[in-house]
């Protein structure tokens, strides 16, 4: 390429403008979202390799990557169970061999004794010492080779895209990196010591060997913490910006019953029949065996006032296991239907859903008020009544999983949606469920609730964009929950304990686990542990659901099991959430160190749910790796979930604590949750000093960031 070609180039140009790149090559590119130069700018190392120095073989530890320098001092071709060339290197301080299992006549003559060469490759430690196996090696002539200045990057790649096309590629890019503008105006990051962002990316693709290596890897090096920093922003903003555009849309604005109040004043000269009816709500507190807890009032009137605006509510709710967030969507659902509109229930797994089902319908049906279920496995006659009663209006809430936003399922009036367990659905479902409730230029509110706490710090930050509420008070007479850690091999002092347990009228969970992620899989191992525990528990009845039964085989476990007809339910992790059976004391988990922190409290919230005290054994299989410890003295130490979430965030990371592995949302090329939470605060700071000083920056941001944000900014 010439130097006027080069010039010409600009960052926003596509990357099949350079050399080299053809259409299968930029087909390459566009698997990793590499679409301009400026992607490839920002298109940052995973890790690098240290070609800069020459490492004495006798200073070598397994795992290193490095160069090493030495002398041949014998070749040998073995034959043992598959042919091989050894090459024994020395170079004064100690000997390593060159192990290669391809391999031509040529490079064996090169290699001879007394050739002098330079390897780059992993060290590895067998019985016979160190080696590298098929290392990268040049043989040295009489001129002295020059080392490398800088560390050598290896980037994220794909199939048919080599290290040394992508190294080339961002080289290309660096050299217009004096056209990147810095957006972050210089006066807002002077006071965090930041590198500049050409600084910073210069760094990061061509580290040089005074660098801490170490302080890159970890996350730690000023560079990365820049661009960490500003991805962060950008996140930020993009989020506030969608929340400023929901507030902007229109929605039903609920007139809200103040006839509750009314109805308390007792007066003898009004006869009882004049007097006016109560609300919904106030209704189903009557009925019910409780009081809301403070919480629970404080998020009800909160969401209350959400809803009686003109803009569409989104209101996500947090509560720890057993804290009450079903009363509370409740309370949502019976304002939206008082107000003449339908409600949306949606669940993540049909045992949950069926609970809110089976909940609902309990608590709605004695004010004449019709909860529809709609679900995979019904009837076609059953799905046609259900949704033809939702398009009439005659249902009131309809309750189920993804069903519920098939094509095919309409409403005649959709005011609230509530979404239980949020980050389990993707992004694109709770779009398409939102806009079944667009009618007359308006937008239904939307209830997310979530059982599993997330730290505040980043819970203001992976949802900006929504207005949140912290249900941090469990119901009085919730029992705290012993949890003891057990090997595997003690499982006959847990069968007993259980057997014990049942006689004595309680009723227990045996949860099944595996690796694999498979449900099959699951169910087998859950069919083993029911086969074996029968036989172990004569005069017991021992129930067994998993995600492959039909959906009424397990709604009848189930039932039977809150009825008391069943001491023992063996499950897979399809109970994590929504079975609420208050006899239930004693949890059994299977294979414990293999589940994460947030699973296991949810599980272990399925008993406690009664006035007796409950208790949770973790079985797990020895040795425990030090991360796998760490969860199960975190569950034995503490029941608070906000505690547990915080620990999780630590030992896995942000997004599998906010489940967005799945969902798309969220996903950070620089920055890391977990590791970068203590400069949240100020990256909150910051984007509230652009939107006030800077609105022009916003836009660019964002698209510097994150360009794919259009779907998004309507969920």
């Amino acid at each position: 390429m010439s130097t006027q070609q080069n010039s010409a180039i600009q960052l926003q140009d596509k990357v099949s403008v350079l050399k080299g790149v053809g259409s299968k090559m930029t087909e390459r590119l566009h698997k990793l979202k590499l679409y301009t130069l400026n992607d490839l700018l920002f298109h940052l190392p995973s890790r690098y390799q240290d070609r800069t120095r020459i490492y004495p073989i006798a200073h070598l530890r397994a795992g290193q990557q490095v160069l090493i320098e030495g002398e041949v001092q014998k070749t040998d071709i073995l034959n043992s169970r598959r042919r091989m060339m050894v090459c024994q290197v020395s170079d004064g301080t100690a000997s390593i061999n060159l192990r290669f299992f391809y391999f031509s006549a040529a490079q064996q003559r090169g290699l001879s004794q007394g050739t002098t060469v330079r390897c780059f490759g992993e060290i590895r430690y067998s019985t016979y010492g160190a080696e590298i196996v098929h290392p990268e090696y040049q043989i040295l002539g009489d001129k002295p080779l020059a080392l490398d200045q800088t560390l050598t990057p290896t980037y994220p790649s794909t199939e048919g895209l080599q290290q040394r096309t992508l190294r080339r590629l961002c080289q290309e890019a660096l050299s217009h990196l004096d056209t990147v503008a810095d957006l972050i105006p210089p006066e807002l990051l002077r006071p965090y010591a930041m590198p500049t962002l050409r600084e910073a990316l210069h760094i990061l693709h061509t580290p040089n060997a005074e660098c801490s290596l170490e302080a890159i890897l970890a996350g730690q090096h000023p560079a990365q913490q820049r661009l960490a920093f500003e991805e962060l922003l950008a996140h930020h903003l993009s989020l506030l910006k969608f929340k400023v555009q929901a507030k902007q849309q229109k929605a039903p604005a609920f007139k809200l019953n103040t006839k509750t109040q009314q109805s308390k004043i007792k007066n003898n000269a009004i006869a009882e029949s004049d007097m006016p009816a109560k609300a919904f709500f106030e209704q189903l507190i009557d009925y019910l065996p409780f009081n809301p807890t403070g919480a629970q009032t404080r998020v009800i009137k909160e969401i209350r006032q959400d809803i009686s605006q003109a803009s569409p509510m989104v209101r996500l709710v947090q509560g720890d296991v057993g804290s009450g967030k079903t009363l509370v969507a409740a309370a949502a659902a019976l304002d939206a239907i008082e107000a003449g509109y339908q409600v949306a229930l949606m669940a993540p797994t049909e045992l949950l859903a069926e609970q809110h089902y089976q909940t609902f319908t309990e608590w709605l049906e004695p004010m004449d008020l019709e909860v529809t279920w709609i679900a995979g496995q019904q009837t076609a006659k059953q799905r046609r009544r259900n949704v033809e009663n939702l398009l009439l209006g005659i249902s009131h809430i309809a309750i189920g999983t993804h069903a519920l936003f098939q094509d095919s399922v309409e409403f005649q009036q959709l005011g609230l949606i509530i979404v239980d367990e949020q980050h389990r659905f993707g992004v694109q479902q709770r779009l398409r469920l939102r806009e079944k409730g667009y009618q007359g230029g308006q937008y239904p509110h939307q209830l997310i609730m979530t059982a599993t706490p997330i730290p505040r710090t980043l819970a203001m930050t992976a949802y900006a964009d929504l207005d949140y509420s912290i249900i941090d008070e469990l119901p009085p007479g919730r029992q705290a929950i012993k949890t003891v850690a057990l090997a595997n091999t003690r499982r006959p002092e847990v069968v007993e304990r259980v057997k014990l347990a049942c006689q004595q009228g309680q009723q227990v969970y045996w949860v099944c686990t595996l690796i694999e992620e498979s449900e099959i899989l699951e169910s087998q191992a859950a069919e083993e542990t029911w086969k074996l525990l029968q036989e172990n528990l004569h005069g017991l009845n021992v129930g067994l659901v998993h995600g492959r039964m039909a959906s009424d085989e397990k709604e009848s476990v189930m039932h039977r099991f809150k009825r008391g007809d069943l001491h023992l339910l063996v499950a897979t992790t399809v109970i994590e959430v929504g079975v609420d059976v208050p006899n239930a004391t004693l949890m059994i988990i299977e294979n414990a160190e293999r589940l994460g922190l947030a699973q296991l409290h949810q599980l272990r919230g399925r008993v406690g749910r009664g006035t007796k005290a409950s208790s949770c054994v973790l079985l797990f299989q020895a040795p425990l790796s030090k991360n796998s410890r760490k969860r199960l003295d975190a569950l034995r130490k503490t029941t608070d979930g906000f505690k547990i979430a915080q620990i999780d965030l630590s030992l896995r990371g942000a997004g599998e604590v906010l489940g967005t592995k799945q969902t798309g949302e969220m996903q950070l090329k620089v920055a890391d949750l977990a590791r970068d939470q203590d400069i949240l605060p100020q990256v909150q700071y910051l984007a509230e000093q652009i939107i006030q000083h800077y609105p022009e920056r916003i836009e660019p941001l964002i698209n510097r960031w994150m360009p794919e944000t259009a779907a998004y900014a309507s969920v």
